[in-house]
């Protein structure tokens, strides 16, 4: 009786052993091979470090419906091959863009759907970009955030365009203080919210860093004051839509989008952080035009006659721009060094803007790897 309890108790601590010599292996086994992966992993990181995604360019346009020039930004687009850039169109609201409304896949579905009814010279206008900035803000890859007309051309290739723009902090902003006060822009009624020593004017084709971009999303003071106040003028052709004002000279035609971002950044004290000029060139001087139709205070558009690399080369030279108002000279840099002021140039039919496509007159093609010219 005896031997068979030793002998059952021999067994049993022959079957401990062996199973705690069976889960020793298995652990060493374990270690050995998550060694084997970690030094695995650990040379394939030193072979191909992580993927970084650079900081992205969100191109805002602001179009009536479809973008009418949308195969020459296709040829512009094409020339970034590491995801540098995002787009979003404000059409109008229900306007889609989709195979039968645009020919560039960079523009398929990229209309914003929380869109408005824009009309010249209204604070609808203003309400468009800070949707556009709304939208494009939930990418964090978004750092520079640049509006576009439905009119513009690149005037370079999208690597020279991407360094200038991303080569420096600050906004482009082009601001200045309308002090001579022509047309009566300010209204006193937005003081003391909005002082006149804040007032300022500018080009509404603007490119923010993310930072500003933010401000304006965020804005709930200058903006209320710009939708009452900021007004365009009332004209003959309003007459049957609005009653006109028994003094028709106290009236302050006010352009809101020529003004808000300019205000907004000087109100908040943040001129030190832009850039005053723009980077979209637009030609305003048509006192010489033998065109009656041309003359006036409005843009000129440049027509296929008009598209010839002349006309570009002139536009590309300009190194400098002259702020009357203010007396002062704007000699533009870049990466600490003089350069050509303008990227962009509007506003461009588009036959003009095809056939300097055509011509290869722009330098856009992804073949392009300088500035040029």
């Amino acid at each position: 009786m005896r031997r068979r309890s030793n002998s059952h108790k021999f067994h049993h601590r022959w079957k401990r052993k062996l199973l705690a010599a069976l889960l020793l292996g298995f652990c060493f086994a374990t270690f050995v091979l998550m060694e084997s992966q970690y030094s695995r992993i650990k040379m394939l990181s030193l072979i191909s470090p992580p993927l970084i995604r650079k900081p992205k360019i969100a191109f805002l346009f602001i179009a009536r419906n479809r973008i009418p020039l949308d195969m020459v930004w296709d040829a512009f687009f094409r020339g970034d091959d590491e995801d540098r850039f995002s787009v979003y169109v404000h059409s109008r609201p229900g306007f889609l863009l989709t195979t039968a409304t645009t020919r560039s896949a960079y523009f398929l579905n990229r209309q914003i759907n929380d869109s408005v009814q824009v009309d010249w010279g209204e604070a609808s206008m203003i309400q468009a970009e800070r949707i556009l900035l709304q939208n494009a803000l939930m990418d964090h890859l978004n750092e520079r955030f640049l509006f576009l007309s439905d009119s513009c051309i690149p005037l370079y290739n999208f690597s020279y365009t991407y360094d200038y723009i991303m080569s420096t902090s600050t906004s482009f902003v082009d601001s200045f203080a309308d002090t001579k006060e022509k047309e009566g822009r300010y209204n006193p009624k937005m003081h003391p919210v909005i002082p006149v020593e804040n007032w300022r004017k500018g080009s509404q084709w603007v490119v923010l860093t993310r930072k500003h971009a933010e401000i304006v999303v965020q804005d709930d003071t200058v903006y209320p004051m710009f939708e009452q106040h900021c007004k365009k003028k009332s004209l003959p052709e309003f007459w049957r839509d609005r009653p006109l004002p028994a003094d028709g000279s106290k009236e302050h035609n006010c352009i809101p989008d020529e003004h808000y971002v300019q205000t907004l950044l000087a109100q908040k004290g943040l001129e030190g952080e832009i850039t005053r000029r723009s980077l979209t060139h637009t030609s305003w001087d048509l006192s010489s035009s033998r065109d009656p139709e041309r003359r006036g205070w409005h843009p000129l558009t440049y027509k296929l006659a008009d598209a010839t690399p002349k006309l570009i080369q002139s536009i590309k030279d300009i190194d400098n721009i002259y702020y009357e108002t203010e007396y002062r000279r704007e000699w533009c840099t870049s990466k600490g060094k003089p350069s050509r002021c303008f990227l962009f140039a509007r506003k461009f039919t588009r036959p003009a803007a095809l056939r300097l496509l055509n011509t290869s007159a722009l330098g856009i093609s992804s073949e392009a790897t300088s500035g040029g010219n």
